[in-house]
């Protein structure tokens, strides 16, 4: 295969700091406009600025061994990479030079002219679909940085449920309470995932089912008698997502859906039962969401930090006053003495939390190694609950198939602690639904 030259964008180093590792033996391109545009993000308190800092120090290592004027190898097996300018000359006059992207658009063009001599292909790797369509309108070639991407499409995750066409002499015998058990050579199924049994003769007799191992018979799934911390199912998928979220041994849950599907509340309610209900499992309730501005950014806002926090914690506070019967006193009081800590993920990020139920609101807009760092620091006797809408992203590098919630979905799904439920149905309201789906 012919060698190319890969020049990487800034939001490829922004999304993935080893990004230079992943294109093997071919040569990568550093525009002296991405080094600037890098350096200007370092100082974040996010993800981006986490992987500018360190691609920073990758980049200053490099240097130690040669340089970066010249090229460097970057290590034994993979290409050589470069620090470049442009020449003005190249970039058309209907683009702006003093636009950054035209900037490395321009050192591409410059790289390109060079390489047309070797025969070899430059090629513009970018996360903005803009800056890839504009190098396409000028010749160049130009793709998406896929390393990332944890499935194909949004589509392609991991529901954790399905239905099974079934004997329908199995399901009567599941019903009278018999053990029945699937085999690996008939379905290919996940640890503590749903099943909706349908006989194969009528399609009207059905019945709810969980597996958990082929070694071991699944279990029934029975109507909920019983509120949760005044809450009902309303739905089998609402039924399966409360069976994970009271089952001591799944430790991690993750829940999806649209706005109005009721993640969030069937989360906390969960942990309210858990926390303050009869036989009570954890000492307190810890919920958190990342810090994702939209129009507007937490540095800008006035008062105290507190008060920053104060529009992004706002929906959960008003979940959880609204499980507590309008009772803000209490929901207060919880609050004052620690039992229910509401905090930014800027404030969790770095804690070990044991003996508590986690719940972590908008997890689409972590990227892969933020919540990574979040599940390597829950300690013992602890149950963490991810929740997030793959469709609804905020963050700008990230998106429905590379983000921390697809990652850990697809991920973990073969791991017996862990268990995932995708809601189907809104149930806030009627308009909720409708906006959700249609608009």
């Amino acid at each position: 295969m012919a060698k190319k030259t890969y020049l990487l964008d800034t939001s490829v180093y922004l999304t993935d700091s080893n990004c230079i590792n992943s294109f093997g033996n071919n040569d990568i391109i550093i525009p002296l406009k991405v080094l600037e545009e890098i350096d200007n993000n370092k100082k974040r308190q996010d993800s981006a600025g986490s992987q500018a800092r360190a691609i920073i120090r990758k980049l200053d290592a490099l240097r130690s061994k040669g340089s970066l004027a010249k090229g460097v190898r970057i290590e034994k097996g993979l290409g050589i990479v470069k620090v470049r300018s442009y020449n003005p000359l190249l970039l058309p006059d209907d683009l702006d030079l003093d636009d950054s992207d035209n900037q490395i658009i321009a050192t591409a063009l410059s790289e390109q002219e060079e390489e047309t001599v070797k025969s070899r292909k430059v090629v513009v790797v970018s996360r903005d679909i803009n800056m890839r369509v504009k190098c396409d309108g000028l010749g160049l070639l130009a793709e998406d940085y896929q390393a990332e991407h944890v499935i194909a499409n949004a589509y392609g995750l991991y529901t954790g449920h399905s239905e099974i066409l079934i004997d329908e002499r199995l399901i009567d015998k599941f019903y009278e309470g018999e053990d029945i058990f699937l085999s690996d050579q008939d379905y290919k199924l996940y640890p503590n995932q749903f099943l909706i049994l349908i006989s194969n003769t009528n399609e009207k007799k059905t019945a709810l089912a969980k597996f958990k191992d082929y070694h071991i018979p699944i279990r029934k799934i029975l109507k909920a008698n019983h509120n949760v911390w005044s809450t009902k199912p309303r739905n089998k998928e609402q039924q399966f997502a409360f069976d994970l979220l009271l089952d001591p041994e799944v430790p991690v849950v993750s829940l999806v859906g649209k706005a109005g599907s009721g993640k969030t509340l069937l989360a906390l309610a969960a942990g309210l039962e858990q926390t303050f209900g009869k036989g009570t499992t954890y000492k307190k309730i810890v919920v958190t969401k990342p810090v994702q501005p939209v129009g507007k950014d937490i540095g800008f806002l006035p008062g105290t930090v507190e008060d920053k926090m104060l529009p992004w914690l706002a929906p959960i506070q008003d979940n959880l006053q609204f499980l507590m019967g309008d009772d803000k006193a209490t929901l207060e009081l919880y609050i004052e003495k620690g039992k229910i800590e509401v905090e930014a993920m800027t404030f969790i990020r770095g804690r070990s939390i044991s003996n508590a139920f986690i719940v972590i609101d908008e997890v689409q807009n972590m990227t892969q190694h933020e919540i990574k760092t979040v599940l390597t620091r829950v300690g013992e006797g602890t149950k963490i609950v991810l929740t997030g809408d793959i469709e609804q992203i905020d963050n700008i590098y990230i998106d429905s198939t590379n983000n921390g919630l697809t990652f850990v979905v697809e991920r973990l799904k073969e791991e017996q602690i862990t268990g995932h439920v995708t809601l189907l149905k809104g149930e806030r309201s009627e308009v909720a639904t409708i906006a959700a789906t249609k608009l």
